[in-house]
């Protein structure tokens, strides 16, 4: 049950009806049918207009750029963001891992940007590669970074005006990648604890390095000060940093429920990353 629903043809109409109305796009609802839900075989009831947006050609497709940052409009599924060729590491294996397959083909990026859950899938890795979103209005359009995005657990900066059009990846160039989730199962599980990171390294040099953790907080943690201990340092000093790297980590993590049990995993993968790098200079994903 709805307030008022409407079914928009074009990009355009959907925009004005966003703001006209401030309807609450609706497409994969993987997050706002369980949100809403008012028990087992009932029709979740939303207290608020919604739109459907699922068939607007213009919000669907996922594209590489001529600057080599790929566009990822918001109507993509998991699967399709998974399937497509030169997806960064951390997000395919995101994308791959969310849910049971019925969700991956039905759930939208837009969707999982949207609900800004702590435990979503696609933040995290989006954050840690400095991804942008695409904000359009009939007023105009706007691109922020993810991490800016999302300010907290169910919150975002979208105007009341505003659709998710697309989700932008820069191109960047890393020697070492890591990606890990923890769950119940490797999927079809709701995340306990996930983190990636990469690193790129130069004659030796580590020249960029950064990770991300999500479900560790009311959003994903990145610390940048951790990440500038290492820049500029070469491999062979990566035992006398890892301490500094790896309580600056430990401070990041929010002091909520199991704060120990996220801190020493979350530490335990780091190390693991971070000994790979010095173990393998020649670079890879690191298992």
């Amino acid at each position: 049950m709805v307030e008022r629903c409407y079914v928009p043809k074009s990009l355009e109409e959907a925009l004005s009806i966003r703001k006209e109305t401030g309807a609450h796009p609706l497409a994969g609802g993987s997050d706002l049918m369980v949100q809403y839900k008012q028990g087992l075989g009932i029709t979740p009831v939303f207290p608020f207009p919604v739109m459907i947006i699922s068939s607007l050609d213009d919000l669907k497709g996922i594209e590489t750029l001529e600057d080599g940052s790929i566009l990822i409009r918001a109507l993509s599924t998991p699967a399709e963001i998974a399937s497509f060729e030169g997806m960064p590491y951390p997000v395919r294996c995101a994308a791959s891992r969310m849910g049971a397959v019925a969700l991956r083909n039905t759930a939208t990026i837009g969707g999982n940007l949207g609900n800004a859950s702590p435990k979503g899938d696609l933040p995290q890795p989006l954050i840690l590669l400095d991804a942008t979103v695409v904000l359009k209005s009939q007023d105009g359009e706007r691109e922020m970074k993810v991490d800016d995005f999302i300010l907290g657990s169910k919150k975002t900066a979208l105007a009341d005006d505003e659709i998710i059009y697309a989700v932008r990846i820069p191109r960047v160039e890393y020697t070492h990648v890591y990606y890990r989730k923890i769950g119940t199962r490797r999927a079809n599980a709701i995340s306990k604890l996930s983190l990636s990171a990469l690193a790129r390294v130069e004659d030796g040099v580590v020249v960029d390095f950064r990770a991300a953790s999500g479900a560790a907080g009311p959003k994903v943690i990145r610390s940048h000060e951790t990440e500038d201990i290492l820049k500029g340092h070469g491999v062979d000093e990566m035992d006398s940093l890892m301490p500094a790297v790896l309580e600056g980590w430990n401070n990041a993590i929010s002091p909520h429920a199991m704060p120990e049990y996220r801190r020493a995993t979350t530490r335990r993968m780091l190390e693991h990353f971070l000994s790979s790098i010095a173990a393998h200079q020649e670079g890879g994903i690191i298992e």
